[in-house]
């Protein structure tokens, strides 16, 4: 977590993400870098000059906010770390996947106001599309909140083998907060465990991952994504950490993300580790 990348577009939501990345870089000796992404606008002249002409002062404008935007966010930090900005043009999510690459990012921190409805199936969040794509764990932050205030990490885990994966970060993240973590099996109807198998294997998986400071939850509910809110709007000062498979296309939709769900319409921060290529 040496590398930050924080995509900004001035909203309320992305300074809320800006202040959470300056309170982990100044605890983790990080840098951040500031991005903002214009979009380029699409126009339709008979007269090539005109539309050329809109365009640049477009642009110019466009710019000429995000440095203004820049230096109002570092501003507002009583102690800065190291902080670089650039403005890139082009659509939002690629052009983020790209500067991840480019800047050699090992984390992803955004801001989000979540979807519903027909926009969460067949357009979502930029932050839902970058938790399915983003090759670097991600966190979304959907409000104010502290870093320090974070005292509990809720993983909610499937008990099956892709755990061997993400279990280094889950407790790289629990000695950066410093925080306990609650392990939790969601048992769905779909997916049903007796509790006596369900606590047998989240004993096996405590010994086998060497947890210390934790608890094991079992929580029952109509659905995964429920399940893990449900179990989360009972506890204060936590963060959710979850595995994404990182599904898109008609694979999305027929299955869905519980990760992106649960990004979607939880109110705490939500760290999220993609195991595996984008399918």
């Amino acid at each position: 977590m040496k590398n930050i990348l924080v995509p900004v577009d001035f909203s309320q939501h992305s300074k809320h993400a800006f202040q959470f990345a300056a309170e982990l870089a100044e605890q983790n000796g990080s840098s951040i870098h500031l991005l903002h992404v214009i979009e380029l606008p699409i126009l339709n002249d008979t007269t090539l000059m005109p539309t050329l002409s809109f365009e640049q002062e477009y642009l110019n404008d466009a710019a000429e906010y995000a440095k203004k935007g820049f230096a109002k966010l570092i501003k507002t930090l009583k102690s800065t770390p190291v902080i670089t900005s650039s403005i890139e043009y082009g659509a939002p999510t690629s052009t983020i996947l790209d500067q991840l690459k480019r800047k050699k990012s090992d984390l992803l921190i955004m801001g989000t106001k979540g979807a519903s409805g027909l926009k969460e199936y067949f357009v979502g969040s930029n932050t839902e599309k970058l938790v399915r794509l983003s090759p670097v764990p991600v966190i979304s932050i959907p409000g104010a909140v502290k870093l320090k205030s974070i005292r509990n990490l809720i993983f909610p885990t499937s008990l099956q083998g892709h755990q061997d994966f993400v279990m280094p970060g889950i407790k790289q993240l629990q000695d950066l907060l410093k925080a306990k973590l609650h392990v939790v099996y969601i048992n769905t109807p779909a997916i049903f465990r007796r509790d006596r198998e369900s606590n047998e294997l989240l004993q096996k998986f405590s010994e086998k991952y060497a947890l210390k400071n934790f608890t094991l939850n079992i929580h029952n509910d109509i659905s995964e994504d429920e399940g893990v809110i449900g179990f989360t709007s009972g506890m204060n000062n936590c963060m959710v950490a979850m595995a994404t498979h990182g599904r898109s296309g008609i694979g999305h939709l027929m299955t869905g993300s519980i990760a992106e769900d649960v990004v979607n319409h939880i109110k705490t921060p939500v760290w999220t580790f993609r195991i595996g290529k984008p399918r």
